[in-house]
């Protein structure tokens, strides 16, 4: 069955389960003909062409023809890894090198998404020359901001129009697909044509589209959006800080300088509306530069004179950041494979109408578009610094001279888990042991076996999968009736805060919706329908939601009424505006009051050792560990992560280049193992957890026959080889071997 499984999930003309828009392009799987395929595959396939229209089987492309295509690929070798269906050839005059789309990418081939959708191999590829007046020196890559040599190779591209402008290959494409053929061009000089003929040329796909940034709804909406908060020390209105009444002394005033900060008119020390106000920021600025006066206000737009009560806004208060609902952007990559002619096609793919108008009216917005992938990571690694120092604050109600011992079945680790927080002597202020224990009931002895890391990680990764959570990658809570009774909500709840502050790894897989829940509470959250984990209800509500007259919608209306009853939206319908409202009410019972029972407890569960508060006082830098997945590993983070020690100086200098030259093969998948693996193997933990490791990971050269993962000490002990292959045989062997056993 696995077997069956896995061949229809594989490409048919790659043979490769990775799912990679950005690498592969889009995968889809037909099972009505038992049939999966990358996009790029079929693209870019020496002997298929789009001979149907662009709804008909793949993409244009027939399915008789995709048969044709894998059994003429099936006769043909791959000169990378040597298996058969390598459908794409070099198009270079004599070359017969031929190979799958992938290996392709991973030899560094050029693949041009234009005209023919010519591929050549490694060694006929296109390069860029370097003139030979312009000096090699290095540079800020314009979209990542990071620094790149200006010398031209496969994953270094020169822009064709201005002179000091380099690239990262990565970041091209990622912005290609972005931006698509519309507004991708330099971010220098916002040349379009030139531009884009020469990255097409070295094998960027433009993708026909509209950009991202077009296409996500609300996108610009906190543009439109006025600060609304009261930050005086003492805030006197009953309403709450958020609290605006327009015409009112409770009408929030905003700092006349910065705009980011608020004041209720009668909790400032102004005496009329038609004053102008600054927040203590600013006027501190101004007293220190000796620009500040106090002069006479500006006339503000209002006549009515209020009464009201002088506070002196000492210094501002803390107050929650508002977040904007984010969509995940998905790249829609259609561009189509024509038959091409010289006889019939004089232009190519660039030559589509484009109105410049709409060109003038987005070009402000060009350039920080561009930079919108490196802007959000370099925010998210500053986010997840933040998170990292507010829990090693809570960890320091950590008594550590206590301790609370866990002893966890690894067969089955929800139950001794659950035990194990129920027990009468745990305490969650201790530090925490825990012990393994195998199927036999035996203590896991092995330094390799039994971490506190490794527990927190089995048991976030059941917890995910469990039933308790719905969802595919974004999960929220579900509805376990059973769960409810035995308050297992609550005890998840109280897992995921613990997990928090002794250093385990963060969930990863909140919601948006679930954790906006969290922090600001369910009545002032508005769900989405990809919250709707149950396929007919989703299917339901995309139906109310399309319906275009009122007679479809009366009809969908009746075909659902037995679940419009149960979550008591069943109403008459007599516009079919009425309809959005109906949407709206069924979005909020679904995902938020169906689960009110679960999501109290869950939410009582996470204020063990003060973690909910932290959450709601510091949103934004907890959504960045609670709602993303960790950051993905590199060589560079494992070599700063670990700490060498060696018998002697020259063992040492020897070892330290045979383990970074380890690392990075590991990266560039030259060995079986992965970079997660090695961490596993040291630590138990297959990312960095938030708080750090303690103690922190080590790497020891001894004279031993194979290498040791120590995880009670998050250290490595690896043996002093004569060459560089001994040492890496060893360390595959050792983490595959060891992994493996774990696992049966």
């Amino acid at each position: 069955v696995s077997k069956q499984c896995f061949n229809i999930l594989a490409c048919v003309l790659c043979q490769r389960t990775d799912d990679c828009p950005e690498k592969y392009g889009e995968k889809r799987t037909y099972k009505e003909y038992n049939l999966t395929v990358h996009y790029y595959c079929l693209l870019m396939s020496s002997g298929i062409w789009q001979r149907g229209e662009e709804d008909e089987g793949v993409y244009g492309f027939l399915i008789k023809d995709i048969r044709k295509e894998v059994n003429r690929a099936a006769k043909l070798k791959c000169n990378i890894c040597k298996k058969k269906g390598a459908s794409i050839g070099c198009v270079a005059p004599k070359c017969k090198r031929s190979y799958h789309f992938p290996c392709g990418v991973q030899r560094e081939c050029i693949f041009q998404f234009m005209e023919q959708f010519g591929s050549y191999c490694w060694e006929h590829r296109p390069v860029q020359k370097l003139p030979s007046d312009e000096s090699r020196g290095s540079s800020q890559c314009t979209i990542c901001l990071e620094f790149v040599e200006h010398f031209p190779m496969y994953n270094i591209l020169k822009s064709p129009c201005c002179k000091n402008a380099w690239f990262h290959r990565d970041c091209l494409q990622y912005q290609a697909l972005s931006a698509g053929v519309f507004f991708f061009r330099c971010t220098v000089c916002n040349n379009k044509d030139k531009f884009q003929n020469e990255m097409l040329r070295m094998g960027i796909h433009i993708p026909e589209k509209d950009a991202s940034w077009e296409l996500e709804e609300n996108a610009y909406q906190d543009l439109l959006q006025r600060y609304q908060h009261c930050d005086a020390r003492k805030c006197l209105c009953r309403n709450g800080r958020d609290y605006n009444k327009p015409d009112s002394k409770w009408e929030i005033k905003c700092c006349q300088c910065c705009g980011s900060r608020g004041t209720h008119l009668a909790c400032s020390p102004i005496e009329s509306w038609k004053e102008n106000w600054e927040c203590i920021e600013c006027r501190s600025i101004f007293a220190k530069s000796g620009n500040y006066q106090n002069q006479k206000k500006r006339s503000m737009a209002t006549s009515e004179k209020i009464d009201v009560t002088g506070r002196l806004l000492e210094e501002p208060s803390p107050k929650c950041p508002r977040q904007s609902p984010g969509s995940q952007h998905s790249f829609l990559l259609r561009s189509p494979k024509m038959l091409y002619k010289e006889s019939s096609c004089s232009g190519t793919l660039l030559d589509l109408p484009a109105s410049n108008k709409m060109v003038m009216s987005i070009s402000p917005l060009i350039n920080s578009s561009s930079r919108n992938l490196s802007v959000r990571r370099m925010q998210l690694r500053i986010q997840k610094r933040e998170a990292s120092n507010l829990l090693r604050e809570l960890k320091l109600q950590v008594n550590n001279t206590k301790t609370t011992r866990l002893n966890i079945n690894r067969d089955n680790i929800w139950s001794s888990a659950l035990k194990g927080f129920r027990g009468r002597n745990f305490n969650p202020a201790n530090t925490m042991e825990v012990k393994f224990t195998n199927c036999k009931g035996r203590v896991e002895t092995d330094a390799f076996h039994g971490s506190k890391h490794e527990f927190f990680r089995l048991l976030m990764l059941h917890l995910q999968n469990s039933s308790l959570f719905e969802g595919s990658s974004s999960k929220n809570l579900s509805l376990d009736s059973q769960a409810v009774k035995e308050n297992l909500y609550y005890e998840a709840g109280k897992m995921i805060a613990v997990s928090l502050v002794h250093g385990g790894v963060p969930p990863s897989f909140f919601s948006k919706t679930l954790f906006n829940c969290l922090v600001y509470g369910p009545e002032n959250v508005k769900p989405t329908v990809e919250d709707v984990a149950d396929f007919d209800v989703a299917q339901r509500i995309k139906m109310i939601k399309s319906s275009r007259t009122l007679a479809n919608l009366k009809s969908t209306i009746s075909d659902c009424s037995e679940y419009l009853i149960i979550a008591g939206c069943l109403r008459p319908m007599t516009t079919l505006c009425d309809k959005d409202m109906l949407v709206n009410d069924l979005l909020i019972y679904h995902v938020i009051k169906r689960v009110h029972s679960p999501f109290e407890s869950f939410r009582q569960g996470l204020k063990m050792l003060g973690v909910l508060e932290k959450i709601q006082l510091h949103p934004d830098a907890f959504s960045s560990i609670l709602c993303h997945k960790p950051e993905r590993l590199s060589a560079r983070v494992l070599g700063d992560l670990f700490t060498i020690h060696c018998l002697s100086d020259v063992n040492k200098v020897k070892g330290v280049d045979f383990w970074m030259g380890y690392l990075q093969d590991v990266e560039g998948g030259e060995s079986a193992a992965t970079l997660e693996d090695i961490l596993v193997f040291a630590t138990g933990s297959s990312s960095v957890p938030p708080i750090g490791f303690e103690p922190d990971p080590s790497v020891k050269f001894l004279r031993i026959k194979y290498p040791v993962g120590n995880r009670q000490l998050n250290s490595l002990e690896l043996p002093i080889t004569k060459t560089y292959e001994q040492f890496k045989n060893k360390m595959d062997f050792a983490i595959s071997n060891g992994l493996r056993l774990e696992l049966e």
